[in-house]
């Protein structure tokens, strides 16, 4: 089988999208829950909307969380999406206190409301970036990506930061070691910049 892309289905939407943009790029995406998909893809993505604490339980249910974490530590290419992004931490702070991935030491937390601002945050933003990182090659400083997100992700190393957001307080809008980065906002619905991103990244699985 030629090489492949996962796109990982845990019942938490916005999977067709994803993968009619990476397809879109040049990349072959397999929307699937199997682990051995999972496995002998030579790329992973993790997408998704929702709750983090539904998004473990269902990784949970689907045994997924050991195959999500070997895939990581196996240097293939890996990327999250919008709650993607935040599974990758340590853990959360909403609805509760819940444990992640712990792929990125960290932890996910609440926009500040009493700072005025609207939560969650919908819409357009600026990304500007803090390090070399191969998923914005060809993607402007200061570009604007499409987010929908009520909670952000504070990494315990700075260096794993490759950009950064300002909604009321400067967030990591972008993570990356390594083989894996992630990304808060929906590149597959911010246009030409977004679609950079997942060319991208499909570059790097044809490497």
């Amino acid at each position: 089988m030629k090489k492949y892309i996962a796109v990982v289905d845990f019942g938490m939407g916005n999977l067709l999208s994803a993968s009619k943009a990476l397809d879109s790029v040049g990349g072959n995406a397999v929307v699937t829950e199997s682990r051995r998909l999972i496995e002998d893809a030579s790329a992973v993505v993790l997408p998704g909307v929702g709750a983090f604490s539904d998004a473990m339980k269902n990784l949970k249910k689907l045994r997924l969380v050991d195959t999500l974490r070997a895939a990581a530590a196996s240097g293939k290419p890996f990327l999250g999406i919008c709650i993607g992004l935040q599974l990758l931490y340590s853990k959360s702070e909403e609805n509760g206190s819940w444990e992640g991935l712990d792929i990125i030491p960290g932890r996910v937390v609440r926009f500040p409301e009493e700072k005025g601002l609207k939560v969650p945050q919908i819409g357009w933003n600026n990304v500007y970036k803090t390090k070399p990182c191969p998923l914005f090659n060809g993607v402007k400083d200061g570009s604007f990506f499409y987010f929908v997100h009520s909670y952000y992700g504070i990494p315990d190393k700075r260096g794993d930061i490759a950009a950064t957001t300002e909604y009321g307080v400067k967030f990591a809008s972008a993570i990356g070691r390594d083989n894996v980065s992630a990304v808060q906002f929906h590149p597959e619905k911010s246009q030409k910049a977004g679609l950079t991103i997942l060319s991208n990244f499909v570059k790097m699985v044809k490497q």
